[in-house]
């Protein structure tokens, strides 16, 4: 395969998960998605699988109900149907069918504490069970946030393996004349305490001008404007999976504001990922609406 032919299909992939990533709350049609990308339908099923090793339809399942059970948790006073309904189901009987499937449980027991048992086991092993950081007095700032424009790459599992995916960014950075102080963004597209961390999606970002022309691994998207609950946090790797943890279970379900179905993102100003101490400082984004 030519390298030109695999940057055009890499750029269909990315712009069609991130299309889908923004817009779990509809009526996601394969047909328009590939319109999208001017490609036919049966073409963007084969390249995804290909590119992915996952199928499209079962990948947009898994996100919606991803992203439902994150919401039954955080949003307390939404009901299953309304969950269901932001995260793209128009049956609420095929949503709890489906919710089922996936964590063995219903929506509505989930809500009521399974979520923590099944949290549990995913941590277990994991880089946060170490992890003795008490978050409480942790005080967000609720801001206002504009747009960010930035080249990325994406990387599957929420592990240490994530920085391979960032010093192949940063290589591209030097390649490209990148200011040395931009900004290194990563961004959560699965909440990690309840998603199986091997199949967490994580990308590592780089903020660039707008509308910047990129093709193949790295590409390019827009994050955004929202309402933000911006955490300031400071550690060493396996403290985020910790703090998350007691932002999903403990801070968002008393704080008087629901989470949206946008991806929270980290805004670095140290990168544990890049940095050979381990070591974090970084901004956290939570992207809420109030009650």
């Amino acid at each position: 395969m030519k390298r030109e032919t695999k940057h055009q299909r890499a750029d269909s992939v990315n712009g069609v998960l991130s299309y889908i990533y923004l817009h779990i709350d509809t009526d996601l049609n394969v047909a328009e998605l590939a319109e999208m990308e001017g490609i036919s339908a049966h073409h963007l099923h084969r390249i995804f699988k290909e590119e992915t090793g996952k199928n499209l339809f079962e990948t947009i399942k898994s996100i919606r109900l991803q992203k439902a059970a994150s919401l039954l948790l955080t949003n307390r006073y939404a009901t299953v149907s309304e969950i269901a309904m932001m995260c793209g189901y128009s049956s609420q009987t095929s949503f709890i069918k489906a919710f089922k499937e996936r964590f063995h449980t219903t929506p509505k027991v989930w809500k009521r504490g399974d979520s923590l048992l099944y949290s549990e086991k995913i941590l277990e092993g994991s880089s946060s069970a170490n992890s003795d950081r008490d978050f409480s007095k942790t005080i967000p700032k609720i801001v206002k946030t504009p747009p960010i424009y930035a080249a990325y790459i994406r990387h599957r599992g929420y592990n240490i393996s994530i920085r391979n995916s960032w010093n192949r960014l940063y290589a591209w950075c030097i390649e490209h004349d990148i200011p040395e102080n931009a900004r290194q963004i990563g961004f959560h597209h699965d909440n990690p305490t309840i998603t199986p961390l091997d199949e967490c999606a994580y990308i590592a970002a780089i903020e660039v001008k707008k509308g910047m022309n990129l093709h193949g691994s790295v590409a390019y998207f827009e994050i955004p404007a929202s309402l933000c609950a911006v955490f300031h946090i400071q550690g060493k790797y396996g403290d985020v999976l910790h703090f998350m943890r007691y932002v999903y279970q403990i801070w968002l379900p008393e704080s008087g504001f629901e989470a949206k179905t946008l991806p929270p993102y980290a805004i670095y100003r140290k990168n544990h990922f890049l940095d050979e101490s381990d070591e974090f400082d970084l901004e956290f984004y939570l992207p809420i609406t109030v009650l």
